[in-house]
């Protein structure tokens, strides 16, 4: 009887250990599923997407031209 409660202690030590580990684990990486969210809303912040800057240069070439075709007409007369 004794054999057999030793072999239940270990077991229940073992795998009270293992579910610690993956608890942990299981913690750090939604601790870092938060922190890369927070990231992501930061640097939307901060950050132009490629398809606004695109826009946005679109608009001052616009305007130059016109600011081109203004300084052109008064040159001819």
């Amino acid at each position: 009887m004794d054999a057999d409660m030793l072999w239940t202690a270990a077991l229940t030590a073992g795998l009270g250990l293992i579910g610690w580990v993956l608890k942990s684990a299981v913690d750090e990486m939604q601790r870092l599923n938060i922190l890369l969210n927070k990231t992501r809303e930061e640097m939307a912040k901060d950050y132009v997407t490629k398809a606004d800057s695109t826009a946005v240069m679109a608009q001052i070439v616009a305007r130059f031209d016109r600011i081109e075709e203004k300084i052109d007409r008064l040159m001819e007369r």
